[in-house]
């Protein structure tokens, strides 16, 4: 099975949501998280739970856990081959509607202009 490549969402001031809110989290949440986001990469359609599962409207979560809290990175599928990772959020009971608005808003404009929407990490 191939790699489903990740990248993740740009805003169109250029700033990416996930980086900002990894950057904000202690070194050993950003290292969990970069973890899942591999495995994401590695397994894509066929990764479940417990380290993802789907919420609604074509938007997945990445779950992490650490010391008792609960962190999301919330993504959705570009075609078959890759994955668009919206943001992170560190939840409580569920996932706040909110957060899964913002990501299928988010999902709308990146499938009307991948590029522009686009950052890849590590490029």
């Amino acid at each position: 099975m191939s790699k489903t490549e990740v990248v993740f969402y740009r805003e169109e001031d250029g700033t990416v949501p996930l980086v900002e809110w990894l950057d904000s989290s202690s070194p050993k949440v950003q290292n969990k998280c970069l973890i899942r986001l591999e495995r994401l990469e590695e397994l894509g359609h066929e990764l479940r739970r417990p380290e993802a599962d789907y919420l609604r409207d074509d938007i997945y979560e990445l779950r992490v856990s650490y010391q008792g809290m609960n962190y999301r990175m919330l993504y959705f599928f570009h075609g078959r081959e890759a994955v668009v990772v919206s943001h992170g959020l560190v939840k409580e009971q569920k996932v706040p509607l909110k957060e899964i608005k913002k990501a299928v808003e988010r999902k709308k404009k990146f499938n009307a202009d991948p590029k522009r929407y686009a950052f890849k990490p590590g490029a």
